[in-house]
């Protein structure tokens, strides 16, 4: 066992706090990882305040994480002491049901185990990136092939990234479509970089007429006042597919009504009280469909680094010391953030040494 240190919510109303626990020892299939930088997601708030009613405490949030290799297991192979490393939303799955015999370990029928808050459908603690180690069987770890100079822009990649990647993949975006994505926000820029990347013509909706800038230097190609009637207008029944990426409820007819015929929407942000319900109308008339997708499994996570590499895609992202991780989250209520914040673990560290 070793000694691990983190920041910790004890209760859904208390402040993240310094925390110190127990980590394993690498086993023969493990690969320890020092912590240099971890991306702070929506779902860390989340889960920190119990929004989402199945919070574990001590809660040690953090699934978006890049680092070095410290240690390797006896039966590791495609990781060496020094390699950069990434760990993203899970650590772990039941590795025989269909799904992860099909490689989409994020729906895995038995529940994948979260890299904090334990396994979805229940069992022990785990805990996360907000901290300076972690220790993860390989199959779980992703190779990091951006510049060591990129890192902490990388960081995002493994939740915000992969979340925005998988439909867009799933639904073959490509070149020749036109693709709408909803929201600039932490996972909404990654949506307008990678839809942009893959060759769509990408139509971004945001209620802030002061993001239409941001959002044509980040790769939208048109950019709608999503509260500007006439806006919303010209783009109706145009677009063969769209990207919702906002964590709050809102009205999906306004963005269904864009779809073509045979058009998909697919929701990706995760409010904590339902969306009002769709009319059913604006569906078969048109044979649109409403769909959802969660994170991706552990290749396409991978393929999806590799793919960002390919292409010079990180994430935008304002650095904060550890200490400022409540501060940080009461700026992302208020979307005051452009588009990720990530910690420098340095800073942990120095805590640590100063103790």
């Amino acid at each position: 066992m070793a000694k691990t240190y983190s920041y910790a919510a004890r209760d859904a109303k208390d402040a993240l706090k310094p925390f110190t626990f127990e980590r394993r020892a690498p086993g023969a299939d493990d690969v320890q990882i020092d912590i240099l930088y971890c991306g702070v997601c929506h779902s860390d708030l989340h889960t920190v305040r119990n929004e989402w009613n199945n919070t574990l405490y001590p809660s040690v949030p953090g699934h978006e994480i890049v680092g070095r290799v410290t240690a390797v297991g006896a039966n590791v192979s495609r990781f060496k002491v020094g390699d950069l490393a990434g760990v993203g939303c899970m650590v772990d799955s039941c590795q025989h049901c269909e799904s992860c015999a099909e490689g989409e370990e994020q729906y895995c029928e038995n529940g994948f185990t979260g890299t904090y808050n334990g396994p979805v459908f229940g069992g022990e603690n785990t805990f996360g990136g907000y901290s300076d180690s972690i220790v993860v069987k390989e199959k779980f770890v992703l190779r990091i092939s951006h510049d060591e100079a990129q890192l902490a822009a990388v960081a995002p990649l493994l939740c915000a990234g992969i979340t925005t990647y998988s439909p867009l993949h799933h639904w073959k975006v490509g070149p020749g479509q036109r693709v709408g994505v909803v929201g600039l926000g932490g996972l909404g820029h990654m949506a307008v970089k990678i839809a942009h990347a893959m060759g769509a013509h990408v139509v971004l909706f945001t209620t802030s007429p002061n993001k239409r800038e941001d959002g044509l230097r980040l790769g939208a190609d048109e950019v709608v006042v999503s509260k500007n009637p006439d806006e919303m207008a010209k783009v109706a029944n145009s677009l063969d597919f769209i990207l919702n990426t906002v964590a709050a409820p809102h009205d999906l007819d306004a963005f269904l009504n864009l779809l073509k015929r045979d058009g998909t929407m697919t929701l990706v942000g995760a409010p904590d009280s339902p969306h009002p319900s769709p009319t059913v109308f604006n569906l078969i008339f048109k044979r649109r469909s409403l769909a959802g997708s969660l994170i991706g499994g552990i290749q396409e996570t991978q393929d999806m680094l590799d793919f960002c590499a390919r292409h010079g895609i990180v994430s935008e992202i304002e650095m904060i010391d550890i200490q400022g991780i409540n501060e940080s989250y009461e700026r992302m209520l208020k979307g005051d953030v452009k588009y990720r914040f990530v910690i420098d673990m340095d800073s942990l560290k120095r805590e640590i040494q100063a103790a």
